[in-house]
């Protein structure tokens, strides 16, 4: 079987299996492992790198969720068992991505996608976006996931003041490193399956190795942006009855830090539209 024919069938057969699996052990709810279904076969549709990178970020993300459970569970005021997201989460993670591969597809038809600004800026540009919006999401995961469970303080990135465990914008050394990790799996990612799928001369398969280093920076980039947003535009306030940091105004809630503009999905999503700009236009000058 040629990869024409292999492609189509590996984009229902691998996301449904994730899909349904996810679902199973509470990562997805239904309507968040339905759309989880839809947004990766148009990934592996379109080519296995951009499957791929969906993939190692959801499967990392599930699992660094599910570590530390119990201790997260007493600094979430969300916390929910197995981190169950739903398609307004899958989305807020992936529409843009999905949006971008949509696009490549309509232009390439999935050919030649390479990081080479001479034989087409516009995809290198479309390209270094999609690994830009997946190294923020990864690094923005890692630096929440791991974060929460350093043992130094969290400090306010806005003005490094020290703050509670849960504060949007509160940021740790460990949490920063795993952002940087995060990216460059991520970049580590796009760069294997590209050498694989031998679509690119040795000269550009070569150079496009930059893009793990790339990626790292991305993730740690993605991340700060996304404190920034949380310290600023998404409020956060101690709960004197439930004891715990939380993202709504109320009679028992005494302000930290921020304001009630955005909210948790509304800063992931813009994060990752900034963060994914900003790559795009990087890998247009590198590339």
């Amino acid at each position: 079987m040629d990869r024409s024919t292999v492609q189509p069938v590996m984009a229902l057969v691998i996301p449904f299996l994730v899909a349904f699996g996810a679902y199973k052990k509470k990562s997805l709810d239904l309507s968040g492992a339905l759309a989880g279904f839809v947004v990766m076969a148009i990934h592996i549709w379109a080519d296995f790198r951009f499957g791929a990178m969906l993939l190692v970020f959801f499967y990392t993300s599930s699992k660094l969720t599910k570590v530390g459970q119990e201790r997260k569970r007493l600094v979430d005021a969300d916390f929910k068992e197995g981190g169950q997201r739903n398609w307004i989460q899958v989305l807020s993670n992936s529409g843009i991505a999905t949006i971008l591969v949509v696009a490549l597809w309509a232009l390439t038809g999935g050919r030649g996608l390479c990081l080479d600004s001479e034989k087409s800026a516009l995809i290198t540009m479309l390209i270094g976006a999609i690994i830009g919006h997946y190294s923020c999401c990864n690094g923005d995961t890692w630096s929440s996931e791991l974060g929460v469970l350093s043992n130094a303080q969290p400090r306010l990135i806005t003005n490094f003041k020290p703050v509670r465990r849960g504060t949007n914008g509160g940021v740790t050394k460990d949490g920063l490193l795993a952002a940087a990790a995060a990216g460059s799996v991520i970049g580590l990612t796009f760069y294997v399956f590209g050498v694989l799928s031998n679509e690119c001369t040795n000269v550009a398969t070569l150079k496009q190795s930059l893009v793990i280093p790339l990626a790292s920076l991305t993730g740690l980039c993605g991340s700060v942006i996304d404190s920034l947003l949380g310290a600023t535009l998404q409020f956060s306030g101690f709960c004197s009855v439930r004891n715990k940091v939380v993202s709504k105004p109320g009679p028992t809630v005494k302000r930290i830090s921020g304001l009630s503009v955005l909210d948790n999905n509304a800063v992931n999503f813009t994060s990752i539209l900034l963060t994914s700009l900003l790559t795009a236009f990087v890998c247009r000058c590198i590339f």
